[in-house]
C-alpha cells in the first residue's frame, strides 16, 4: 500500500528539526531510521501530514569524550557504537559472539560473583572493585555481597558514605591498573 500524502523535511540542525517539530504541532512526526515509523504508513495506520527525518543532523551522530561522559549521538548506527575506540576502551564491553551487552562499567549486563544491594534493588558489578563504583556511580549506601574465591565463605560488607565499614580492608588485583583497560573483561 501507498502512504498518505505529507510534507517531507530533512533538516540539517537540531534547532530547524525542532522548529519544524513545533510547526507541524500534533500532526508531525519523527523519522530517525524508518524501522517502525514506515510499515505503520505504508499499511495507513497512521497518516502524519509533516514527517522530519533525523537523518541529515550531524550533531546527532558519533560517539565523543564530553570529558565527563561519553556521548553516543542518538542517529550513531550500531556499528559505529561497537567499533568506536571510545566505547571500546571506556564505556561499554560487548559480547564478542553477539555484540550484545556484557557491561557498562561499574555495572555488568550478566550475573556475577558480586551483587550489591543498592538504591531499593539488586546489582551485579563486574569485580570487587566495580562494586564499591555501583555505590557512588548511584550516589548511595549499599550492601556487597560476595564469597572469598578460595574458601566460599560468605562475604558482605556496608558502604557508608562511599566507604567500607569494615577499615582494615586490603584490595589486591592480579592485573597491574595501568593494564587494566588492555582486556577490560578479563580484567
Amino acid at each position: 500500500m501507498i502512504p498518505t500524502a505529507f510534507d517531507y523535511h530533512a533538516p540539517t540542525s537540531i534547532d530547524e528539526a525542532l522548529r519544524l517539530l513545533a510547526e507541524g504541532g500534533d500532526d508531525a512526526k519523527l523519522l530517525a531510521g524508518g524501522q517502525s515509523l514506515l510499515p505503520v504508513l505504508r499499511l495507513r495506520l497512521a497518516a502524519p501530514e509533516v514527517i522530519v527525518d533525523l537523518g541529515k543532523i550531524d550533531e546527532l551522530r558519533g560517539v565523543r569524550d564530553d570529558g565527563d561522559a561519553i556521548v553516543i549521538g542518538a542517529m550513531t548506527p550500531h556499528h559505529e557504537v561497537v567499533e568506536s575506540e571510545l566505547v571500546q576502551q571506556h564505556a561499554l564491553v560487548l559480547a564478542a559472539a553477539t555484540d550484545e551487552l556484557r557491561m557498562a562499567n561499574p555495572f555488568s549486563a550478566v550475573p556475577t560473583a558480586y551483587r550489591v544491594r543498592a538504591a531499593a534493588r539488586w546489582w551485579y558489578a563486574n569485580c570487587a572493585w566495580d562494586a564499591f563504583g555501583i555505590c557512588a556511580a548511584l550516589h548511595t549506601d549499599g550492601r556487597i555481597e560476595t564469597s572469598c574465591p578460595d574458601c566460599g565463605e560468605p562475604l558482605a560488607l556496608e558502604v557508608r558514605g562511599g566507604r567500607p565499614d569494615e577499615e582494615s580492608l586490603l584490595f589486591h588485583c592480579l592485573v597491574p591498573a595501568v593494564q587494566w583497560w588492555d582486556d577490560i573483561g578479563f580484567t
